[in-house]
């Protein structure tokens, strides 16, 4: 089918806009072609602007658990526009969101509002420095935790050693207070504190690793960072912008039963909408400004819509009991289904899931940290993503990401997209 508009699109897009795209995954360089534009989307579909409809397991990256424009959502967004889009003052709604997620995530006693993932991360370590008086910071290779010069650090040479940065603009000085580790790899992080055991700030992890396709936690790793936190006077900080209400109502910590200090969230808690929030322990929390020393602020934090949004979209997932049990199913039927189709094409894979998020790597594994991952076929992955996206079906535009199931996908959704798999790899 033509996609001349949505290449059309993209000719005008780069003309007045940086690489043509506001997010670089978006432009499709990891699997060649050029980018669809979407021009609306409703339940687990999305439309192209050359009216081609598209069953959707990106959807926004993570946010939209719910699906594309859930009447719920849109009625709270349109509710909230018409009373004003921005006051620049304190909201009730504010606070409601809040009350919510003080419920529902286990370590939370504090919450403060952001308007993107990255400020979150970058705010909760600040605050983690603020609060040990320390400068190091723990991170894992294929942990992604936004754009911050701090998170911008690949691994040294040795698991032991300072972090180098990855992209013009990031300066040394930043990297020497990174040290970078193998995820699922506690004996690092023991090795890392022995060697440093006044200088780390905090350890910061994604429980569930999303950005490098999604990788999970070994029996235990958790428990392990959690230990070694406590014992060295360090902070343990969860990125759950990802997992946060897409795993459990509690997020992975609640599934791990491991509580962090800090936790930090996004995408979910926004509805759609751009919103970011970090938070945990009181005593830690209450360092911000303006009741404490460490400086945070953001000019549209808190927005109402993005509140209005939040609130409807933890509302429903609070109120309805089987959301996660019935989502972990259809996410392991894909899963199971998609494997079954690998094997019966004789093609390497591996796949992992939890709650709605799953993960497929072309490759026979193990895959438990990024050296696992990047053994990927990336080539045969672009060719079976341009074959799905053919048959309808939009998967992320490349093989390091995580995919996603809503409320809105069924059972039928599943077994189209395996009949998809199976004509694509019939192909390869």
């Amino acid at each position: 089918m033509s996609t001349e508009r949505s290449i059309s699109a993209f000719a005008r897009a780069r003309n007045v806009i940086a690489g043509g795209v506001n997010s670089p995954v978006r432009a499709f360089r990891a699997v060649g072609g050029s980018p669809v534009f979407m021009k609306s989307g409703a339940g687990a579909r999305m439309r192209s602007l050359d009216d081609r409809e598209y069953l959707d397991y990106v959807l926004s990256w993570g946010p939209l658990i719910l699906g594309h424009a859930h009447p719920d959502v849109v009625k709270a967004i349109t509710a909230a526009a018409a009373r004003g889009s921005s006051f620049g003052t304190p909201t009730e709604a504010e606070s409601e969101l809040a009350e919510l997620i003080v419920a529902m995530v286990p370590s939370i006693e504090r919450v403060r509002f952001t308007s993107s993932g990255t400020e979150a991360t970058m705010s909760a370590v600040r605050l983690a420095r603020g609060f040990t008086g320390r400068d190091a910071i723990v991170k894992f290779a294929g942990c992604y935790h936004g754009h911050g010069d701090a998170f911008l650090i690949a691994a040294g040479s040795g698991a032991l050693t300072n972090g180098v940065p990855n992209s013009p603009g990031v300066p040394e000085g930043v990297a020497r207070d990174t040290i970078v580790l193998p995820y699922n790899d506690a004996a690092a992080v023991r090795g890392a504190f022995e060697a440093n055991p006044d200088r780390i700030a905090a350890v910061i992890v994604e429980p569930y690793a999303g950005n490098m396709g999604l990788v999970l936690p070994e029996a235990g790793y958790l428990q392990a960072l959690r230990e070694l936190c406590t014992q060295y006077g360090a902070l343990l900080i969860f990125d759950e912008v990802m997992t946060g209400f897409r795993v459990g109502r509690g997020g992975a910590q609640e599934r791990e039963n491991v509580l962090p200090d800090l936790t930090t969230l996004g995408k979910v808690i926004g509805g759609g909408l751009p919103v970011g929030a970090f938070g945990g322990r009181a005593d830690v929390m209450d360092l911000l400004s303006p009741a404490g020393p460490v400086y945070q602020a953001g000019t549209l934090s808190g927005n109402p819509l993005a509140m209005a949004a939040g609130i409807a979209t933890l509302k429903a997932i609070r109120d309805d009991a089987t959301l996660f049990e019935r989502l972990e199913v259809l996410t392991k039927l894909l899963t199971e289904g998609l494997t079954a189709v690998f094997d019966k094409h004789g093609v390497a894979q591996t796949t992992a899931y939890a709650g709605s998020m799953f993960g497929l790597f072309f490759t026979a594994g193990p895959v438990r940290d990024l050296t696992g991952a990047m053994t990927s076929d990336t080539e045969r992955y672009k060719k079976y993503f341009h074959g799905m996206l053919d048959r309808g079906i939009y998967l992320a535009p490349a093989q390091f990401e995580a995919g996603f199931v809503s409320t809105a996908h069924t059972v039928k959704d599943v077994e189209q997209t395996i009949e998809a798999a199976d004509e694509v790899l019939a192909t390869l």
